[in-house]
Order: structure tokens, then sequence, then C-alpha cells
């Protein structure tokens, strides 16, 4: 393999960021002079891990982030600047709780079984002030703003920088639109395998704050960050693959295959465990079980629920042959959205789990329960309850990640509710 050195020189990068995400989905980075990063491909990058969102103390020796090479981009916007995702090594052997890591394992897993898990993202975000307490476009105003062309094109200079990016960059991009709250955009490119996808979301995001930055502008992915407007989801459309057949399809009603229903089925069982994973903040249950916004709808599920061509299921069936989970929202980390879903998804098909009749309802309207559906979490502690409930979840996801992940969880909970709000203040302060 030619060394980076030699890319470097080739292609004029000067500098190289060696990147990985921590536990809470925070990227984490070092910046490499290209005279340099031969050593730190062979031998990895330092890092302090308790001085991330990993559960670390300062006793622990350094961690190495050894750089995919597989993954290199250069900055669009910076283009003598090479970025890299990076796998987390200590003491010779890979960082068990490291989200790459926890992916890659799953992955191989999958592989001995000759399957593999084909992903698209749907990432949605807000464009907003930088101050963060209103969005950037004051005109962005009707009540039904989602796909309105005015409003897209008065943000077509931001929007056409990044899908110029994805599209040099080779990821398909093939739609943006404005979303259903005001402030709020969606753009698509391609799907790919799950470590692919992961890679590319963990720096689409990068990507996105980075450009809304240049344009004097900020961009975030909180699932509600403002209580009146719609939240931001982050939908997965699933597919598994096997000797380069796509195996969900099939010739039921939906086009799904019995292997598409079990895994389905095994996504459906564990997935109040998976809210812990692909919604892993506070504010994600504000988006979760929400009252109507301006726009008449939430577009989030209520209930454990799966149907055909209906968004009001936590689980679709867009087009035969594939899944889209639309439970995941924009906090998720990219890596641990793709191995809870794949750690699922194999037990579905190693138990044969049968997800039941799909619900041709509308669940918006429905009460939780109907049909025989559960109710999601309300909340991240009845989340975390029940991923530390789940001994299947923590053993594919492995034991070493789940304890890190639950402890500093509840730690964000623990610090949450010491939090005195506004709210309490104006209901209680007269009890």
């Amino acid at each position: 393999m030619t060394e980076l050195s030699g890319i470097a020189r080739e292609r004029g990068i000067r500098n190289f960021l060696i990147a990985y995400t921590d536990l809470f989905g925070v990227l984490r980075a070092k910046l490499v002079p290209a005279r340099a990063i031969d050593g730190m491909a062979r031998d990895g990058a330092g890092f302090a891990g308790f001085a991330t969102w990993l559960d670390m103390t300062p006793a622990d020796p350094d961690m190495l982030a050894l750089p995919d090479p597989t993954t290199l981009i250069q900055l669009p916007w910076k283009p003598e600047v090479g970025w890299m995702a990076a796998d987390l090594w200590m003491s010779g052997a890979p960082v068990e709780q490291a989200p790459r890591n926890v992916l890659r394992r799953l992955i191989v897993k999958a592989a001995e079984q000759g399957l593999e898990m084909r992903t698209g993202v749907e990432p949605e975000f807000f464009l907003i002030q930088p101050s963060g307490q209103a969005i950037a476009d004051a005109a962005d105003r009707q009540p039904k703003p989602c796909y309105d062309q005015l409003t897209l094109m008065r943000r077509y200079d931001v929007i056409t920088e990044i899908c110029d990016a994805m599209e040099a960059l080779g990821w398909e991009p093939y739609q943006n639109d404005h979303e259903d709250a005001n402030g709020q955009y969606e753009m698509n490119w391609a799907y790919a395998s799950a470590l692919v996808t992961a890679d590319r979301h963990v720096f689409f995001k990068y990507m996105v704050r980075t450009i809304a930055e240049r344009h004097g502008l900020r961009a975030t992915f909180m699932p509600k960050p403002f209580a009146d407007l719609t939240g931001s989801g982050c939908h997965v459309h699933v597919s598994l693959w096997k000797n380069g057949e796509n195996i969900f399809l099939g010739d039921s009603e939906l086009g799904l295959s019995a292997a598409a229903h079990q895994f389905l089925g095994g996504v459906m069982s564990h997935a109040e465990a998976l809210c812990a994973l692909t919604n892993p903040t506070v504010n994600s249950y504000k988006r979760l079980n929400a009252p109507l916004t301006v726009s008449g709808a939430t577009w989030s599920p209520n209930a454990v629920s799966w149907g055909g061509n209906n968004r009001t299921h936590m689980i679709r069936v867009p087009a035969p042959g594939r899944l889209e989970y639309r439970l995941a929202d924009g906090a998720a980390n990219p890596y641990l959205l793709q191995a809870a879903l794949l750690a699922a998804g194999l037990d579905g098909l190693a138990k044969a789990r049968d997800p039941g009749p799909p619900l041709d309802l509308n669940m918006s309207a429905a009460k939780p329960h109907a049909a025989g559906s559960r109710p999601l979490p309300l909340n991240l502690l009845d989340a975390l309850r029940a991923f530390e409930a789940s001994a299947l979840l923590r053993d594919a996801l492995g034991p070493s990640f789940a304890a890190a992940y639950i402890g500093l969880k509840r730690q964000a909970w623990e610090s949450y509710m010491r939090h005195l709000t506004q709210w309490e203040l104006d209901t209680t302060l007269d009890c």
C-alpha cells in the first residue's frame, strides 16, 4: 500500500486529521503534519481516554488511534487537510468500548454468516442563529414549511456547497429538501455497507456544521431544539445482503422475505433497549411521544409498531427489500446507530423472531397500545434501564462497552436531574 506521505505529496495534503468519536458521538482528532503521518499510521496517535467521553481514568495508558487509510477525505473546503477515521487501541488490543470497534465486531459476526448489512441514513438538521436561540431565516414562518421552494432557495448557497462536496467525494447525493420544521433541512446520499455509511455520517455532521459556520450560521442535529417545531430524526434504511444479493427481497405483500421479517422481529423485540443507543439524550424524548407541532404532526413514532408505506410507524416498509427505522434521532452516535440495528437484527435471524402482522393504522392518532403495540420509553432513564436489562444486546455490543455506556449516560441523567428548570419554579414555587 502506498504510504500516506506519498499520497500527501501527490494530492497536496499538508496535514492530516486523525479522528474518532467517543461514546457520546463527539468527534475528537489530532492534526498531524504530512511529514509525520507514516509514523502515526504505523504506531497510532496518542490520546488520553479520560479527557473524552470514554469510561476511563487519568491512570489509564494512552489510547492509540490508528487511522484507516480507506476513509481518507480531503476537506472539500480546505483540500490541504486530509481526514481519516481511526480505530482505538490500548496496550496492544482494540479498545472494546470504542464505537467504531463495536460496529466492526458486529460486522465480522455478520460476515461469518456470509451477511453484509447495507444502510442509508437521512440526517435532519436545523440552520439556526449562532446564539442557538432561533432559526437563522426569520422569513421561514409557514405553518407547513416542508418542501417549501422559496425557503430552500434562500439557503441555496449553503445546501449546494454541502451537496457539491458530497458529489466530489463520490457519495452520490440525490436529493435535498426543506423539512417539516421551520429552519430544518435534510440531505440524502447513496446507501453503502454499514461501516462506510457510519464513517460518512460522522464526516457529514462535521461538514454541515463547518460549512454552516463559513456562511455565518450554525447547524444543529439536536433532536428537539424548539418545543413547537418538529424534531430532527435520523431515519435508517436497512437491507441485508448475501453473495451480492439482497436477501430482504421477497414475495410477501410488502415485498419482504422471511429473513427480512425475522430481522424486523429482532428490532421490534429490542425496541425499548435500542432507544438508549438510537435516542441517547435527555432531549431525545422530547421528540418521541411529543404533542403535535405547528405543522400538525410530529413525524416521530409513539409506539413499537411497523407497517407498509406509512410514516407514522416506528418501522416503515417504503419499498420491497428494505426497512426504514424511523426511531433514531440526530444525537445518535453514527457507529452505535448501525451497531444497535445490526445486533438486534442478527438476534432476530438467530431466533427466527416474528414481528407480528403489519398495522394499517395512523399511529399518530391511535393510542400507543393500539393493536397490541408497546409504548416507547418516556425518558432516557427508562431507555437505559431497558438496555441494562437486555443481556442479549449487552453481550452482542460487548459487556465492556455496555458498562461504560450505561455508566456515562446515567451520569448525564443525574446531571439533568440536578438542574432546576424554570418550569419547576413556575409550577411549584407556590405549592
